[in-house]
C-alpha cells in the first residue's frame, strides 16, 4: 500500500487566506521549494501565509491549509509525480518534464515519507518559518480526533454538539414542524 498527501478543504477558508487555493483531493507535497531563496518577509500578504502554512496541490498549483494521508496504488503515484513534474515545467520554468521528473521523484517521496507509519484518514498540519541564514524549517503536527473532552465526555452521550440528526420511523415525528415566526409573535 503506498500512502501519500491529498488536499483537505474543511471549509472557505483557503479561497480566503490564498492567492490561489487548491481544490480538494489534489495530490499535495509540503512545497517548501517554492521559497527556496527568497525573503518571506518580502512576499505579499497571502503568499507570507501559504509560506507559513500552506501545501502545495498539485493539480491547481494551490495551497491547503490540510493534507489528508491517502491510500494510493503504484500508477496513483506515478500520476502524482507526473503531475508534479508538469507543474515544475509550467510554473518554475524546468526545460521539460524529463529534466524535471527527478526533483518530482524527490518530493512525492518525501510526501511518502511524510505519510509513513500513519494510518489512511490522518490529518497532517504544517507549519515553516524562515531561519537564520536563509534556511527553511518545516514543522508538521498530526492531528486526530479527540477521545475523551469536557465536550464529548461519554456522560453526555452525544449531545455535545449544538444540532443532532435523529433518525425516526414515526410518521408524525417526521413531519414535525418549527414556525420560527409564530415562535416570535408569541414572545412579544
Amino acid at each position: 500500500m503506498i500512502l501519500l498527501l491529498r488536499t483537505l478543504r474543511l471549509d472557505a477558508s483557503d479561497t480566503v487566506v490564498f492567492a490561489r487555493a487548491a481544490e480538494p483531493g489534489e495530490w499535495a507535497v509540503p512545497g517548501t521549494f517554492l521559497y527556496a531563496g527568497r525573503e518571506p518577509d518580502g512576499l505579499p500578504r497571502k503568499e507570507r501565509i501559504a509560506f507559513r502554512s500552506g501545501f502545495l496541490g498539485l493539480g491547481s498549483w494551490g495551497h491547503s491549509t490540510l493534507a489528508v494521508v491517502s491510500e494510493t496504488d503504484a500508477p496513483g503515484r506515478a500520476s502524482a509525480v507526473e503531475a508534479l513534474a508538469t507543474g515544475l515545467v509550467e510554473h518554475l520554468g524546468a526545460p521539460d518534464a524529463a529534466t524535471a521528473m527527478p526533483a518530482a521523484e524527490e518530493e512525492i517521496a518525501y510526501a511518502e515519507g511524510l505519510c509513513a507509519g500513519h494510518p489512511p484518514g490522518t490529518v497532517i498540519a504544517l507549519h515553516r518559518e524562515a531561519e537564520p541564514g536563509g534556511g527553511i524549517r518545516e514543522r508538521f503536527r498530526t492531528l486526530r480526533p479527540r477521545g475523551e473532552t469536557s465536550l464529548g465526555a461519554p456522560h453526555l452521550r452525544g449531545h455535545d454538539r449544538a444540532f443532532m440528526v435523529v433518525e425516526t420511523d414515526e410518521p408524525e415525528a417526521a413531519e414535525e414542524r418549527v414556525d420560527l415566526v409564530e415562535l416570535l409573535k408569541g414572545r412579544r
